[in-house]
């Protein structure tokens, strides 16, 4: 017989008795490492469009190709949405480790904040 652990992230199911190795952990730890990394490669890219006009001089920043405009939305929305994610993970990481009450309604949470911040 095998027998297979499956780690959630949600917050019922992601507390120790539910979930009660390390992977979990490790898990929201890889989720920060991503996170961290996707929104300094973003705030890298904004500043390298924004600054990359100033060094040439028959450049202006309305002759650059769309696809590079695409690009600097996106990295726009990540800085904005991913440092609310870092939190949403950083308050399940507490749940579990430090014994905070965020996502458990037995104690005064609310599990559907978890929900809402993602």
């Amino acid at each position: 017989m095998v027998l297979l652990l499956v780690e959630l992230l949600y917050p019922p199911y992601s507390s120790y008795p539910g979930s009660p190795s390390i992977a979990s952990d490790f898990i929201i730890f890889s989720l920060h490492l991503a996170g961290a990394s996707s929104i300094l490669s973003s705030i890298n890219f904004i500043v390298t469009v924004f600054f990359l006009p100033l060094f040439q001089v028959f450049f202006l920043f309305f002759q650059y190709p769309l696809f590079i405009i695409a690009q600097l939305v996106v990295s726009f929305l990540l800085v904005i949405s991913l440092p609310v994610l870092a939190a949403a993970i950083t308050m399940l990481l507490f749940d579990r480790n430090f014994s905070t009450f965020f996502f458990k309604n037995q104690l005064g949470g609310d599990v559907l904040l978890y929900q809402h911040l993602f």
